[in-house]
Order: structure tokens, then C-alpha cells, then sequence
């Protein structure tokens, strides 16, 4: 992984830096959250993007609707490379990102940066600060972003006057985990062409669960060495990957966009688990 120690020091990424080049259950009082979005991750469109996710899932009531979108009523633009935050920084904001991609990881001693979370619309940030008052972590714009900032102390109402979306952002929080601990088992276990495979999957997956006309073919929107700072690899060792899945017919690349060709087989290859699907969500409480 490439050296950035102290690279972003005005909180947007230089010219030659990073990403310079882009290679019914529960369903009493349902509400229809979606009718108050006409196209998710827009951020110029009223409404929640949080709700938009769950309601993939649960019906919302029109009070958890209303709930959420007090959460968002706050925007703030980024520019790509902005930081959103940096690592040991005062943590008394949590944030729903409205439109953009973004990336949380960490700095390691060497001055290596080892990528944890790619972000998409809907994604709530910071998750991880509700423990500490700074930052364990840093969050950065990989694209234009809009996030949404509201205070953790927000979240003390919404646990008590809503049980069911509390429990949600407890079901997200293990979702996230889940698919961490099987990046760090990649890491530490799977081949080269099993990692770069298995975040493709991942991307493509949650991109499409943003956008519902992502197929097997979607912009990419990331450099080989972001790619490589998320799976443990060198840029040149990404690019050699790609070339091999390419060679083996997994997957096609051009002019920035990837293609999945043939997606039984690369989930075969790479023990990829898409960890957004098949959720037990039996146990939730009733919404109100």
C-alpha cells in the first residue's frame, strides 16, 4: 500500500493525490417513505435516504418516516478528497450520506492507508464514534457528496420514541461488522484474485441496492490503488488481478465500467457473501 502519511493536511486531496484517475411484516400504519423521493441519492429531492433503505425491508409508518427525516434536514457538500472527518477528531456528529461515494479507513504507522468501508446513499457515518468522543477513523469523498450531519445525541429520542428504527441501526451496524470480519479473513486467508473479485461483487451489490437500474455492468469510480489500500495489495498486483479475471472470463473491463460476466462463477471463486441479503428480521419490534 502507497505511503500518504500526511498527505490530506487542508482536507482535499491535491493534484497527483488519491483518486486522481477513476479506472410485509410489521406493516400496520405502513407509509410509503419512497413517494416523498423521486430518485434515491439525489440530494437536491426532499425526504430520507436512511427510509429509502429500510423501506427495501420493513414498511415504515409514517411517524418513523417523519423521525428520519428530521434526522436529514441538515446538508453539507463535499468536494472529491474532501476529508469529512479526521481520525482523533472531536466525534459529536453522526452523518446519513444523501448522494456520493465515500471511503472510512485508517492510517497505519508506516504511513499506509488500509480502506474499511466504502459508503454509498443512504449509509449512515460514523457509526463507530457512538462510543468515543474522537474519531477512530477517517472519513473521505471519493466523489461530489452531500451528507447529512446531525448531533449523536439525536439518536437518544429516536431509541425511545422508536424502538423498530433503533433496532434497524443496530441491524446495520452488524451488517457492517459482519462484512468486515470477512474482509479481514480475506485478508489474511484468500488469494489475491478471491479479494479484488469479491470487493467487484461487493461494489456492484451496493450500488445496486442505490440504484435499481445497476445491472452486471457499472462505473467502477475507483483507482487500482484505492482498490489495492482496500484488499492489501499493490496497485500493479490490482492491476494483474483484474487482467487475470479478465483472461479467465469472470468479469470485462472498458472505458471505466466493469462488467460481471459470469457472477455464479466468480462468487464460486471468491466465497463471496453478499451479507445485505437474507436478513432475519423476524424479531423487530413494532413500528410506530
Amino acid at each position: 500500500m502507497r505511503s500518504i502519511a500526511g498527505f490530506y493536511r487542508t482536507g482535499t486531496a491535491t493534484q497527483g493525490g488519491f483518486g486522481e484517475t477513476l479506472i410485509d411484516f410489521n406493516a400496520g400504519n405502513a407509509f410509503n417513505c419512497l413517494t416523498t423521493r423521486t430518485k434515491r441519492g439525489d440530494a437536491s429531492v426532499a425526504g430520507s435516504c436512511f427510509a429509502d433503505v429500510l423501506s427495501e425491508h420493513i414498511a415504515l409508518t409514517e411517524n418513523e418516516c417523519s423521525a428520519l427525516e428530521r434526522l436529514e434536514e441538515r446538508n453539507r457538500t463535499l468536494r472529491r478528497g474532501s476529508v469529512l472527518r479526521r481520525s482523533n477528531d472531536a466525534a459529536d456528529e453522526l452523518f446519513m450520506l444523501r448522494a456520493g461515494t465515500m471511503m472510512t479507513y485508517v492510517l497505519l504507522d508506516d504511513g499506509s492507508r488500509q480502506i474499511l468501508r466504502f459508503h454509498f446513499p443512504g449509509d449512515m457515518l460514523g457509526l463507530s464514534t457512538l462510543l468515543y468522543e474522537e474519531a477512530p477513523e477517517t472519513i473521505c469523498a471519493l466523489t461530489e457528496c452531500t451528507v447529512c450531519p446531525f448531533e449523536k445525541s439525536s439518536l437518544s429520542e429516536l431509541i425511545v420514541e422508536h424502538p423498530r428504527l433503533a433496532s434497524m441501526i443496530l441491524v446495520y451496524g452488524q451488517i457492517e461488522r459482519v462484512a468486515l470480519t470477512d474482509r479481514l479473513a480475506a485478508l489474511g486467508r484468500t488469494s489475491a484474485k478471491a479479494r479484488v473479485g469479491s470487493l467487484l461483487l461487493e461494489l456492484r451489490n451496493r450500488l445496486r441496492a442505490t440504484d435499481k437500474r445497476v445491472s452486471d455492468s457499472f462505473t467502477l469510480g475507483l483507482t487500482q490503488e484505492e482498490i489495492g489500500d482496500a484488499t492489501g495489495l499493490t496497485a500493479v498486483h490490482v492491476n494483474r488481478m483484474l487482467r487475470q479475471l479478465e483472461e479467465e472470463r469472470l468479469i470485462a473491463r472498458e472505458g471505466g465500467r466493469v462488467t460481471i460476466v459470469d457472477e455464479a462463477a466468480l462468487m464460486r471463486a471468491t466465497n463471496y457473501v453478499d451479507r445485505y441479503c437474507d436478513l432475519d428480521l423476524g424479531w423487530l419490534p413494532q413500528g410506530r
